[in-house]
């Protein structure tokens, strides 16, 4: 018998756990057609966002990297009414895409949109008194990772959550020397959170319809 290839688990998983709907569809659709690259996170990867901001309480979240709005979604959906999803994109046109597809899915109210570089838009929060928030998703350019997680930390809380996304890169973030930037970064991002006495963190490797990659998840403890 020969063992279904990694997209097609993904899709029996997706179908019974994580099924698409209208809005999701649609945030994908306008996306491709507005020539947004196909690096959003999975139906599953999605699911898992919007249960573990339902699971923590989570009514504030800082989104890193906005792409066409497809994660922002489900974690608008995990904040639920009267929550509030900050999300970073640097380029324009991904933000005014993102920003139809949350009146579509009915989320708008819930996401404020920040557009320019990410470390910018961080600096004058920090500036503006911004937090605490519940729960940080990281999932932007990899060489700021650990820059994003400075800021993360510096706006949240005994028991906000940190997610990273993007951590193993096909195995490229355990190659010595590692081969490239990226990889620099989520090394960095574990290396961060590992070593961080605030933080309690673990990294797990996944598979599937965005092939060989994995989370760095930490829990803000002081």
């Amino acid at each position: 018998m020969t063992t279904p290839d990694y997209d097609h688990i993904d899709a029996v998983l997706a179908a019974l756990v994580a099924p698409t709907d209208d809005a999701l569809d649609h945030a994908l659709s306008t996306s491709a057609d507005g020539g947004l690259p196909a690096i959003q996170v999975a139906p599953v990867q999605g699911r898992l966002l919007e249960i573990l901001a339902h699971a923590i309480g989570a009514k504030t979240i800082l989104e890193v990297g906005t792409l066409g709005g497809y994660s922002t979604i489900r974690l608008a959906r995990g904040v639920g009414e009267g929550g509030k999803v900050t999300t970073l994109e640097l380029n324009e046109h991904h933000a005014e895409v993102a920003r139809e597809n949350f009146s579509y899915a009915g989320v708008a109210d819930r996401v404020d949109v920040m557009v320019g570089p990410a470390l910018d838009t961080l600096s004058r929060l920090a500036t503006e008194g911004y937090g605490p928030v519940d729960m940080v998703f990281i999932d932007a350019d990899k060489p700021n990772n650990a820059n994003y997680l400075r800021y993360g930390l510096q706006f949240a809380h005994a028991g906000t959550l940190l997610v990273v996304d993007n951590v193993v890169r096909g195995g490229s973030v355990a190659q010595d020397p590692l081969p490239d930037d990226n990889a620099r970064g989520a090394y960095d991002a574990i290396a961060f959170m590992a070593n961080e006495p605030r933080i309690d963190a673990t990294a797990l490797q996944l598979v599937g319809a965005k092939g060989h990659d994995g989370l760095a998840i930490g829990l803000v403890t002081a």
